[in-house]
C-alpha cells in the first residue's frame, strides 16, 4: 500500500461524519473479503484495514476487529459464509480506525463491543497524528465500546478460552493480544505487521520498546505449532515473528545510535541504517524514509 493510498483511507476512516457516503464507498469498491482458516472454527478475514479473526460455534460468532464501515456488509457476508449464528461480540485490539470503522453498523445488529479502556478512551476524543497531519475526530457513541477492561479478559465461547491480554505503550497505549489457548492461535493486532513496515503510533502512547516487549509476551505464548494472526500481512508462526523481533531490535540499535550521535532525521535517512530491509519490507504500508520518521519518534516515547 502506498503511503498517499494509506493517508487516503485513514482520512475516510477517521473522517467522522462529514464525508458523502457515495464518496467514502467509492474507495472501497473493489475491496473483496478473503478468508484463511485457521484451526478449527478459526479464520482469518483479510479485506482492506486490519486482518479480522473469526470464531464459530454453537455459542455464535467472535469477531477480532471490523475494519472499515463501508466493508461491514461484505464482512457479514464472508461470516455468513461460515456461520448462521449472530455476531455476538466484536473485540477491538486498539482504537484505530482500519479495527474499529465496522463498530457502529455491528453495535446497531446487537453486536457487543469490547475493548482495552484506552480504547474506549482515545475512542471518546480528539486525538492527533503527527505522522499524517491529521487531527482524527471522536468516535460516535454507537461505535464506542460498552465493555472495557483494565488488564485482561476472558470470552468461554465456542470451546474455547479466548484471552486478551493488554500490552502497554506498544503500537498505541490500548493495544491488546488474543490468545486462543487449546486451538494455539494467536492474533497479535498491530503488534506485528508481518511483510511490511510497522506504524508505531507514538502520538497515543505507542513506542518501539513497547513493541518489542509485547513481542517477548507472544513469543513467550507460543510454540512451532502456534498459528499467529498479524494485524497486516499474511498468517504467519513463531519462526516470523522472531524474524520480525530481530528486525526491530536492528532498528533500535542502528537508528538509536545515529540518534545517539546527535543526527537529524534527514541525516538518518542519507545513513540508510535498513539498507538490507528495503527489499522486503519497503513496499508495504510505508516507505522506508517514513518509516524512519516513524522510528525516530517512537525511539523517543515511553521508554521500558
Amino acid at each position: 500500500m502506498t503511503e498517499l493510498l494509506a493517508a487516503m483511507l485513514l482520512a475516510v476512516a477517521w473522517s467522522g461524519p462529514g464525508l458523502a457516503a457515495d464518496e467514502e464507498a467509492d474507495k472501497f469498491k473493489d475491496v473483496q473479503i478473503e478468508t484463511v482458516s485457521v484451526a478449527g472454527g478459526i479464520y482469518m478475514l483479510v479485506g482492506q484495514g486490519g486482518n479480522i479473526g473469526v470464531s464459530t460455534g454453537e455459542d455464535g460468532v467472535f469477531l477480532i476487529d471490523d475494519q472499515y464501515a463501508p466493508l461491514t456488509e461484505r464482512i457479514k457476508a464472508a461470516v455468513a459464509a461460515l456461520s448462521d449464528r449472530p455476531v455476538r461480540f466484536v473485540l477491538n485490539t486498539h482504537w484505530h480506525g482500519d479495527h474499529t470503522g465496522g463498530n457502529e453498523n455491528l453495535a446497531r445488529e446487537g453486536t457487543v463491543i469490547v475493548a482495552h479502556d484506552q480504547v474506549y478512551e482515545r475512542m471518546s476524543r480528539e486525538n492527533f497524528l503527527a505522522a499524517w497531519s491529521m487531527t482524527v475526530p471522536a468516535s460516535p457513541k454507537g461505535a464506542l465500546p460498552v465493555i472495557s477492561f483494565n488488564d485482561t479478559i476472558t470470552f468461554h465461547l465456542n470451546g474455547h478460552d479466548i484471552h486478551a491480554v493488554h500490552v502497554e505503550h506498544a503500537h498505541t497505549d490500548g493495544d491488546s493480544i488474543v490468545h486462543f489457548r487449546a486451538a494455539n492461535v494467536i492474533h497479535t493486532g498491530d503488534i506485528w505487521f508481518n511483510g511490511m513496515y510497522p506504524f508505531i503510533d507514538s502520538d497515543t502512547g505507542g513506542s518501539l520498546d513497547g513493541v518489542i516487549a509485547a513481542v517477548d509476551v507472544i513469543l513467550k505464548l507460543a510454540d512451532e505449532q502456534t498459528k499467529i494472526i498479524p494485524g497486516h500481512g499474511p498468517l504467519s508462526d513463531r519462526k516470523g515473528l522472531l524474524g520480525y523481533r530481530k528486525f526491530l531490535l536492528d532498528v533500535r540499535e542502528r537508528v538509536g545510535k545515529l540518534l545517539q550521535q546527535g543526527k537529524s532525521l534527514d541525516e538518518i535517512r542519507a545513513a540508510k541504517p535498513l539498507a538490507d530491509y528495503e527489499a522486503t519490507l519497503g513496499k508495504g504500508f510505508l516507505s522506508t524514509d517514513k518509516f524512519l520518521e516513524v522510528a525516530v519518534a517512537a525511539l523517543g516515547k515511553w521508554q521500558h
